[in-house]
């Protein structure tokens, strides 16, 4: 995403998109249905942890991990092999993002670094930071023209200055930028696609939108699947206010189905089910 132009909040700008109104006034309010439900008054804690577990599973499965959802519960070695480390880091990373809302926006780019040591769980020298030059990437999943990091880098100090500026645009618009950009560089020279999802959870929580953590966007984008994730991201890179513009429904499509998981969780809590 380009940080230059005539407007000085071009995350806001991207709010006034053909059709992005509609999705974050049809995001909203199924965050607040949720969040009226007679269960989350009660067992709100419950909640957040069930929409942690299944929001780790979904982003596991997006990055080649997809596994049944009891099978994550029940695992307790994520070392065993790399389907398994892809889902330990997934977990680790959903349980670090709350630690992180308060840095977020005054420093998103030592948060970011600090998401990619969790999830690598490795003492590399290419570990939590940014690329260089010469560096290869293991993210085989995502097959877009690689960026150099000298654009990496400029783009990153693009996006934390926006971080740190704040905006008036909705938490849907900036969290799909923040998604969608880590996507598009792939800063790091591995795990990208779970830093990435992770960054959009912490921008959901941090602004307010779903301050208990239980709309799991990471479920939705799961949910609709990997071609469809790509397709949409297509759109993003592209640059045009068409591309940015599905891309920004596709994330909130994903919220919706984020919430709609978690309903489910509170209507079987309300049964007595779960």
């Amino acid at each position: 995403m380009s940080t230059t132009g005539a407007t000085a909040d071009p995350l806001a700008a991207l709010g006034s998109l053909p059709g992005v109104a509609e999705s974050v006034e049809s995001v909203r309010k199924a965050v607040d249905r949720v969040y009226g439900h007679r269960v989350m008054r009660r067992r709100s804690n419950e909640i957040t942890s069930e929409a942690a577990l299944r929001g780790a599973r979904g982003s596991a499965a997006l990055s080649g991990a997809d596994w049944a959802l009891e099978e994550v519960r029940r695992r307790s070695d994520f070392g065993a092999d790399a389907e398994a480390m892809v889902v330990g880091a997934a977990l680790r990373l959903t349980a670090e993002a709350g630690q992180l809302l308060s840095i977020w926006r005054q420093s998103p780019l030592r948060v970011l670094a600090r998401l990619h040591l969790v999830a690598a769980a490795t003492q590399g020298d290419d570990v939590g930071r940014p690329r260089q030059a010469g560096e290869p990437v293991d993210e085989p999943l995502l097959e877009l023209p690689l960026p150099d990091a000298r654009e990496v880098s400029g783009r990153l100090e693009g996006l934390a200055d926006l971080i740190i500026a704040g905006s008036s645009a909705p938490a849907l618009v900036t969290a799909a930028v923040v998604h969608g950009e880590l996507l598009a560089l792939r800063p790091f020279t591995s795990h990208n696609g779970l830093v990435a999802r992770t960054a959009e959870r912490i921008v959901l929580i941090g602004s307010g939108l779903d301050p208990k953590a239980v709309c799991p966007a990471e479920v939705g984008h799961a949910e609709l699947g990997r071609a469809a994730y790509l397709a949409a991201l297509d759109g993003y890179v592209s640059g045009t206010p068409e591309g940015m513009a599905a891309w920004i429904a596709h994330c909130g499509r994903a919220v919706e189905l984020g919430v709609r998981e978690s309903t489910a969780v509170c209507e079987a809590l309300q049964r007595g089910a779960a």
